[in-house]
């Protein structure tokens, strides 16, 4: 069996790809990390009302408040770093609204945060959360450890 004129081209095509590709440089890459200038520190209230939480005695309702402000703080400063995504519809019939509804979703992890304050204010209790973003990167790099290349040196 013989080779077509074609076929022939083609192989030719082929070897040459391949063996331009076999070109292996030995290299060694430098990194650096990059490193913010500034880092905010975020602030977060959450707030929980003692007289409507579960429980049998007055005790027990405002260690739930307090656990429940906390939440709600952990959930605010979810919203600061991560967002919020917002589901909205409005069914409107004859130029009348018929239907608003707005949903909102907060999600993600906050590390690092700490209690500032946590205290009753009348019949809710207030939790107070700070989170200080310079905490935050250190415990990112320690555990990702993002680099930029810095420079390339091939032998």
């Amino acid at each position: 069996m013989g080779f077509s004129m074609k076929k022939a081209a083609l192989l030719l095509c082929i070897t040459g790809a391949l063996s331009g590709c076999s070109q292996i440089f030995d290299k060694h890459i430098e990194y650096e990390y990059a490193k913010p200038d500034t880092y905010p520190v975020l602030h977060a209230v959450g707030y929980a009302p003692i007289s409507l939480q579960p429980g049998k005695t007055q005790p027990q309702k405002s260690i739930m408040a307090i656990k429940a402000s906390k939440l709600e703080a952990y959930r605010e400063l979810a919203e600061q770093v991560y967002g919020q995504k917002v589901n909205a519809t409005t069914n409107i019939r004859g130029a009348i609204a018929q239907n608003d509804v707005l949903k909102t979703q907060v999600q993600g992890v906050v590390r690092g945060a700490k209690v500032v304050k946590s205290y009753p204010v009348g019949d809710t209790y207030a939790t107070e959360l700070e989170l200080d973003m310079k905490l935050v990167h250190d415990l990112y790099i320690g555990q990702v450890r993002p680099r930029s290349v810095k420079k390339v040196t091939y032998y």
